[in-house]
């Protein structure tokens, strides 16, 4: 007990502080994503062949760009746009400087996950709707989104556990947050006990998370 509460004196607020900005970093990110996501994820079930949009150059161009963005990993994908990181934000290091490569690492995920979400619809239930000449972006919000709610909020679920570990790895290049914490001192600075803390918290919040995520779902599927 003695050693518990000797760690918590030494490490306490250095914890709290990382949590606090593994927390920001999640959370901007997160919003940031889902609004950009939700046009992406729609214009690709919309323009798809034989979809009420039908484009073949628009849907070819996204799915493209999404593929490639998600097939570099964020590490790389971490330096490799810090140009553009400098630009948009005036900074790399930090909590600020790591927001826009988590965003374009997070977005075209769950854009890709929306889509499938939504190419889940029930199509008996859209052509009855198509049928009575509801409009397009009616049935998007008001039918395709609701049946698919389920889905999504697994989706973001993955997501967004996906972005904690990224927010992780970005602590490599002095991010700020837990990942930052583990690599200084954990690692460099031989401290295994910050190592474990870090580790542990980590768990409990995507167990927290997924636990939380999969009670919504579970939720909404009874509505």
């Amino acid at each position: 007990m003695n050693g518990i509460n000797e760690f918590f004196d030494n490490w306490g607020e250095a914890i709290w502080k990382a949590s606090i900005e593994t927390f920001q970093m999640v959370s901007i990110s997160l919003i940031i994503s889902i609004i950009i996501a939700l046009p992406l994820g729609t214009l690709l079930v919309l323009t798809r062949p034989n979809k009420s949009l039908e484009n073949k150059y628009v849907y070819q161009l996204l799915n493209a760009v999404i593929n490639v963005i998600r097939s570099i990993p964020f590490i790389i994908l971490l330096f490799f746009i810090l140009p553009f990181t400098k630009l948009v934000v005036g900074t790399s290091m930090g909590v600020k400087g790591v927001i826009v490569p988590l965003v374009v690492y997070t977005a075209p995920y769950i854009a890709r996950l929306m889509e499938s979400a939504l190419l889940e619809v029930d199509k008996g239930v859209l052509e009855a709707y198509e049928a009575m000449g509801i409009k397009t972006r009616h049935i998007i919000w008001n039918v395709m989104v609701r049946e698919a709610r389920p889905s999504l909020i697994l989706g973001l679920t993955i997501a967004t556990i996906g972005l904690i570990g990224a927010t992780a790895m970005a602590g490599l290049v002095g991010a700020g947050g837990l990942g930052d914490l583990a690599y200084r001192f954990g690692h460099l600075r031989y401290e295994p006990d910050v190592m474990y803390a870090t580790v542990i918290i980590l768990i409990i919040l995507v167990q927290g998370l997924q636990s939380l995520g999969n009670r919504i779902a579970a939720k909404l599927k009874k509505d």
